[in-house]
C-alpha cells in the first residue's frame, strides 16, 4: 500500500453540477433522512481513514444549537498542496468539485465506503457554512466555505502536532425545511461504527445535554450480535454464535445465531455503510447458509418425514450481522443502501458454505438443536397452510377456530409483531402471498366490494361471507362480543389498489371497522397500506409515486424530459418482489395509521357519505364539484 498521499493522488472526473437545485439526486431528499445523510458522508470519510489503518479516534460533536456539527479524526489529513491539473489546493478541489477524491486509485485506500468522490462537495454545497481544518506536516490549515463557495483561499493558521481532519458544517435552511439534527439517530450510527471497526474509539458529545459517550468494542460483531439479540428479546437456540472472518478478494466478517424468534433478522454493511435494502452480499450469505444446512441434514440423515424444508424454514429465527469490505463496491444510487456487485454473491456463498458446514459438524449438539428448530418451523408452516383443518390459535387464549380457507396465515398469529393484510382480489392476494414475510404477515383476499355496513345490524353483517371470514380471521369477535385480548394480529392493514376502486373498497372496510369494531381503531391497530400507483424510471434510478401529484413532482425534480413512467392497473400487476419492496417490507413501506381525532365529526361524515340518505351525498358532491380536477369513472 502506498504510504504517501499528496495532491497528485486526487482524481477529478468532472466539474460541478447543480447540487443545490437537485439535492435529492445526491442525498435522497431534503427530509430528516437527507439531512442526516450529510453527517454520514463526512463520517464515512473519517471511517475510511480508520478502516485503512490511518486513524484510531473519531470525534463527533453536536453543537448546542442542534443545527451544526463537527466531525474530527486523527487520520492523515486531507492534502493541502496544489493540485497539478486544477492549480488549486487539493482541499479546495475536494470540497468544491464533484467526483474529486483520493479513492478512485487503488493505492490510497484498500477499501472505502465513499467511492463516488461527491460526499464532501455535496455536504459543502448544501451547507450554509462549512469550515475544513487540516493538521499535517507540522502545520494547521483552514479553509472556509459558504453555500459551497470558498470565502477565501486556504490559509496556514499555525503549527500543529500530529495529523487529522476536522469538518464543521451547518446545513442550509433554504434547502432543508427543518435543520435540526437528531442526537439519538447520530448516536446509534456511531455506536454501530464502533462495532464494525474493532479497536476504533468513537466519541460523541452533545453540548446541549452536557453529555459525552465513547464507543469502543474489541469483540466487534459478536458484541453487536449480543446487543441485537438482547434488544429483540429473542431466546437463542445455541449459546455461542457462528463467527466467520475471511480476508481475501472480499474481506468478510459474520456473526450468526439461531433464535426462537419467528422472523429472520439480518443487518448488513459494505465498507461500513449500512445496506438496508440488502444486495448481492446478503444473497450470497443466504445461499451459502441454505446449502450448508441442507448438506448437514442430508449427510446425517436428519430429513423429516412428511414435510419439505424450504429456505425460509432454514433461516427462520436467524439473527445475524454481515460486514464485507471490497475494493470497488457498486452501490445502488448515492444513498448506498443496496450492493449490486454480481461477483460478490458467489464469493460470499463460497466462503460461508464450507465454513458453516464445518462448524455444524464440529458442534453436533448445537447443530442438532438448530435442525430441530428448522423442522419445527417447517411443520408450523405446513400447519398454518392447512387452512381447511382446525388449527390451534396461538395467542392469549387457547381455543380452536376454523380459519377461512382462503386465509394464508402467518406462523406467529397472536403476537404483536404479526400483521393481517386485507387484500383486494385473488390476483393481488396471490402476489401478496408470494411476496410477504410468511413468519408474521397473513393475507386475506376479498372478492370484490364488501357490504356497506352503515346502518346494518351485526347479524346482517355476519351473513356476508367476506366480512364473516374477516371476523373469523381476526378472532376477536364483533359488536358486543368484541374482545381485543383475543385479537390474532398486532396490525390490521387494508391493502387495496391505488385507484378509485381501491379507495372505495378501503372506505367500505373502514366503515365496517368503525361501526362494528371501533375498539380496533381506538387501540391503534388499523392501518392503510400505501402501494404506489406509478413506477418512474429516470436513468438508472427508480422512483415510486402514490398519485399524480407525486409523479409530477418527481418528474419535475429530475429535470429530464423523457422519464419512463409505468402506471399499475392494480396490485395484481406487481411482481411479488416489487410488492414486497414498496408496500410490505416494514423497512421501506409507508403505512397510514387510522385515527379518529373527533368522534362526533367522524360519525357525522360517515353517516352522510355511507348512509341510506342520498341527499347528503348529493349536497356534498354539488358543493365540491369545482374542486374535482379529474374523475376516474
Amino acid at each position: 500500500m502506498s504510504t504517501t498521499y499528496t495532491a497528485k493522488d486526487i482524481t477529478v472526473l468532472e466539474g460541478l453540477e447543480p447540487v443545490r437545485k437537485r439535492p435529492g439526486m445526491y442525498i435522497g431528499g431534503v427530509g430528516s433522512a437527507g439531512l442526516h445523510h450529510l453527517v454520514w458522508e463526512v463520517l464515512d470519510n473519517s471511517i475510511d481513514e480508520a478502516m485503512n489503518g490511518h486513524a484510531s479516534n473519531i470525534r463527533v460533536t453536536l453543537h448546542r444549537d442542534g443545527t451544526s456539527i463537527t466531525i474530527e479524526d486523527d487520520g492523515r489529513g486531507i492534502p493541502v498542496d496544489v493540485h497539478p491539473t486544477t492549480k488549486k489546493s487539493a482541499l479546495e478541489v475536494i470540497f468544491t468539485v464533484l467526483h474529486a477524491g483520493g479513492k478512485f486509485e487503488s493505492g490510497n485506500y484498500k477499501t472505502a465506503g465513499g467511492l463516488h468522490g461527491v460526499g464532501a462537495s455535496v455536504v459543502n454545497a448544501l451547507s450554509r457554512e462549512l469550515v475544513a481544518t487540516v493538521r499535517r506536516d507540522g502545520a494547521q490549515w483552514e479553509m472556509r466555505f459558504r453555500q459551497g463557495k470558498p470565502e477565501g483561499p486556504i490559509r496556514k493558521v499555525g503549527a500543529a502536532r500530529g495529523s487529522g481532519t476536522t469538518v464543521f458544517f451547518r446545513p442550509d435552511a433554504t434547502i432543508f425545511p427543518k435543520v435540526e439534527f437528531d442526537a439519538q439517530t447520530i448516536r446509534e450510527r456511531l455506536e454501530v461504527a464502533s462495532y464494525l471497526h474493532r479497536g476504533v474509539k468513537v466519541t460523541f458529545e452533545e453540548e446541549a445535554q452536557g453529555r459525552k459517550e465513547t464507543f469502543q468494542h474489541d469483540d466487534g460483531l459478536v458484541d453487536y450480535l449480543r446487543k441485537i439479540v438482547g434488544e429483540r428479546s429473542a431466546k437463542p437456540v445455541h449459546e455461542a454464535p457462528f463467527v466467520l472472518e475471511k480476508d481475501g478478494v472480499v474481506k468478510l466478517e459474520l456473526a450468526l445465531q439461531w433464535t426462537e424468534s419467528t422472523d429472520e433478522h439480518l443487518r448488513s454493511y459494505v465498507n461500513g455503510i449500512p445496506t438496508a435494502s440488502g444486495g448481492t452480499h446478503e444473497n450470497g450469505l443466504k445461499a451459502g447458509l441454505g446449502k450448508a444446512v441442507r448438506n448437514y441434514i442430508d449427510t446425517h440423515n436428519l430429513s423429516p418425514k412428511g414435510v419439505t424444508l424450504t429456505a425460509d424454514d432454514i433461516r427462520e429465527g436467524t439473527t445475524g450481522v454481515l460486514s464485507v469490505f471490497i475494493d470497488e463496491p457498486q452501490f445502488q444510487g448515492q444513498t448506498k443502501d443496496r450492493l449490486n456487485n454480481p461477483e460478490v454473491l458467489s464469493v460470499i456463498d463460497g466462503l460461508v458454505r464450507p465454513a458453516l458446514e464445518q462448524w455444524l459438524n464440529h458442534t453436533q449438539s448445537v447443530a442438532e438443536a438448530i435442525v430441530a428448530r428448522i423442522i419445527l418451523a417447517a411443520r408450523a408452516r405446513e400447519a398454518s397452510r392447512a387452512a381447511q383443518q382446525e388449527v390451534v390459535r396461538k395467542g392469549p387464549t387457547a381455543g380452536r377456530v376454523n380459519l377461512p380457507g382462503k386465509l394464508a396465515d402467518c406462523t406467529s398469529p397472536g403476537s404483536l409483531a404479526s400483521e393481517l393484510f386485507i387484500v383486494e382480489g385473488d390476483s393481488a392476494g396471490g402476489s401478496a402471498k408470494q411476496g410477504r414475510d410468511r413468519a408474521r404477515q397473513a393475507i386475506l383476499p376479498l372478492r370484490g366490494k364488501v357490504l356497506n355496513t352503515e346502518g346494518v345490524s351485526t347479524a346482517k353483517v355476519l351473513e356476508n361471507k367476506e366480512l364473516a371470514d374477516l371476523v373469523t380471521a381476526l378472532g376477536c369477535g364483533v359488536g358486543k362480543q368484541f374482545d381485543l385480548a383475543r385479537m390474532r394480529y398486532g396490525k390490521v392493514i387494508l391493502l387495496a389498489d391505488a385507484d378509485s376502486d381501491g379507495h372505495h373498497i378501503s372506505t367500505l372496510l373502514l366503515t365496517f371497522l368503525f361501526r362494528h369494531m371501533p375498539q380496533l381503531i381506538q387501540a391503534g391497530r388499523v392501518y392503510l397500506a400505501q402501494p404506489p400507483l406509478y413506477r418512474i424510471d429516470i436513468g438508472k434510478e427508480t422512483h415510486w409515486a402514490l398519485d399524480d401529484a407525486q409523479r409530477d413532482a418527481i418528474v419535475k425534480r429530475s429535470g429530464r424530459s423523457t422519464p419512463e413512467i409505468t402506471r399499475f392497473k392494480g396490485l395484481g400487476e406487481m411482481m411479488p418482489k416489487v410488492l414486497w419492496e414498496t408496500t410490505l417490507n416494514p423497512r421501506t413501506r409507508r403505512l397510514l395509521k387510522v385515527q379518529v381525532t373527533d368522534q362526533l365529526v367522524t360519525d357525522r361524515v360517515m353517516n352522510e357519505l355511507m348512509g341510506k340518505d342520498a341527499s347528503a351525498r348529493f349536497r356534498f358532491i354539488m358543493e365540491r364539484a369545482e374542486d374535482a380536477g379529474e374523475i376516474d369513472v
